[in-house]
């Protein structure tokens, strides 16, 4: 097993609203407070982005859209602050931020809708595009997609951080990297398209991120969202943008409060960094920083979601778990990994761990949280509690306890962990530095299989009345109940 320390070496060598102005100014002031939201700058609306290779945005299981939803994006452009703070990473989450410097930034968001009001949900899901592979990424739309187009929300994936549009190095490396520009940035790589963007550096990406939301409200006026008007705005975001958005809830939310909830999914033990101008944010700084947990005085409803990859070696949330409130919920998933087959689909196959890459039911769950996170937003009622994975921190390294099968106890249970034919891991088999990202998937054996089920039937019955506890659980929607029951493999099991 790579130590910590060996891990971040390597990683180190890899890389590795109000009122919205159109045309190409921003709007100096956003107008009054509305429902206790402070007024400030929106981003202004450039226009729509079209031409040269298309719209990039990096997903290697992208869904394809409904019929009648519709696809844009746009340049908004505007003039955002930095923060400073004495205390970057307070432990108890509670970060007072000053403003800093100012610079001019253009940037793009993509929108994903409804195109007919009437099936629009009021809710938009705004994600922190991911660039930890060097180009923006949307992963929690690839998670929460089907739920997303089920349940009639609108989507906007935000270029928020420097690497993404200016390029920068690469975290984490894929096989097809190179092909699909890692690290070039957009305005190198379709310059007709996005030759007129530019981004400040990361420590203005907390502000451009406010602005956008403040602009998404107004959006029945800018035309970014086709006339849609959003009740609710619901901030997301996965791997390092989970990291940006732990410091962004911490610290700049109780400035600007203009998200009604948000889902934090897959951090580490700290928050991001507050940046610098010019350049990305160093994540490594993030993965090896001091424990920070959530802000307890939040007035807006807070989910992190974590896999197993998630609570210790590299990562290490297990340093800042804490109790669930009033307003904050932790869940967390067995069998799970940071990043999995479902979410890097064909290429998953590509990668070299030393076993098949986790396969495990995040997705499911994912969804369900995100359903209860706007439920929640819009009080009707706060989400299940999660069971805790079991940890044993009793000694120098915590570590997982684990059934004979090798299969991690507590945390959300689905019938894929608790009626096996494969032990889903958090943990890889071997491989590369990426490798510790994706988890493993190991098959247990025809003998195995045999002692723990008599018959495919036996298998099976067994496996829906799991999926069956998971959905009456709140833990899988109802919704996904068919695809769940799909998952099963009964040819797996000897007749």
């Amino acid at each position: 097993m790579i130590s910590r320390v060996d891990a971040m070496k390597s990683l180190s060598a890899g890389f590795v609203v109000l009122v919205v102005l159109s045309g190409c100014s921003s709007a100096e002031d956003a107008g009054p407070a509305a429902k206790g939201r402070p007024p400030g700058p929106a981003a202004g609306v450039v226009g729509l982005l079209d031409g040269g290779q298309g719209i990039r945005l990096g997903s290697a299981n992208e869904q394809a859209l409904p019929k009648g939803w519709v696809q844009e994006e746009y340049a908004l452009e505007g003039r955002a602050i930095s923060y400073t703070s004495e205390d970057s990473l307070p432990a108890d989450g509670v970060l007072e931020l000053a403003k800093a410097q100012s610079a001019d930034y253009r940037t793009r968001v993509v929108v994903r809708r409804p195109g007919a009001a009437e099936d629009f949900n009021g809710t938009v899901v705004v994600e922190w595009l991911n660039v930890s592979g060097g180009v923006d990424a949307n992963p929690d739309y690839s998670y929460l997609a089907d739920e997303l187009h089920r349940g009639g929300y609108a989507w906007v994936g935000v270029s928020a951080q420097y690497i993404g549009i200016e390029g920068g190095p690469v975290l984490v490396s894929t096989p097809l990297s190179e092909e699909s520009g890692a690290g070039v940035g957009l305005r190198a790589l379709d310059p007709e398209r996005y030759g007129e963007l530019h981004h400040p550096g990361d420590a203005f990406a907390y502000d451009i991120y406010t602005q956008i939301a403040r602009t998404l409200r107004a959006a029945g006026d800018s035309g970014v969202l086709g006339g849609l008007v959003p009740s609710r705005l619901l901030a997301v975001g996965e791997s390092q943008s989970a990291f940006m958005l732990t410091t962004y809830v911490n610290g700049v939310q109780p400035l600007a409060r203009q998200f009604d909830g948000f889902l934090i999914h897959s951090r580490g033990r700290s928050g991001a960094p507050l940046g610098e101008a010019g350049s990305g944010i160093n994540l490594v700084s993030s993965i090896t920083g001091s424990s920070m947990r959530i802000r307890a005085d939040l007035d807006v409803p807070v989910m992190v979601l974590q896999s197993e990859t998630d609570m210790l070696f590299m990562l290490d949330y297990f340093s800042s778990r804490q109790p669930d409130t009033g307003l904050f919920r932790s869940w967390e998933m067995a069998g799970t990994a940071h990043a999995d087959a479902y979410l890097l689909g064909d290429i998953s196959a590509l990668f070299e761990c030393g076993a098949p890459i986790n396969a495990g039911p995040q997705h499911f769950i994912a969804k369900a949280a995100l359903g209860h996170l706007d439920a929640w937003v819009r009080g009707e009622g706060s989400p299940p509690k999660s069971e805790l994975l079991a940890i044993d921190g009793s000694g120098s390294a915590p570590k997982f306890v684990r059934d004979a099968d090798g299969i991690v106890l507590g945390g959300i249970r689905t019938p894929l962990v608790d009626v096996p034919v494969d032990v889903l891991s958090g943990e890889p088999a071997g491989g590369s530095i990426a490798c510790t990202l994706f988890g493993s998937t190991t098959p247990l054996s025809a003998a195995r299989l045999a002692e723990l089920y008599a018959s495919p039937q036996a298998y099976l019955d067994a496996y829906a009345e799991s999926a069956a506890n998971a959905i009456a659980a709140g833990f899988v929607l109802e919704g996904e109940k068919a695809a769940l029951l799909a998952a099963a493999a009964p040819a797996r099991v000897a007749p």
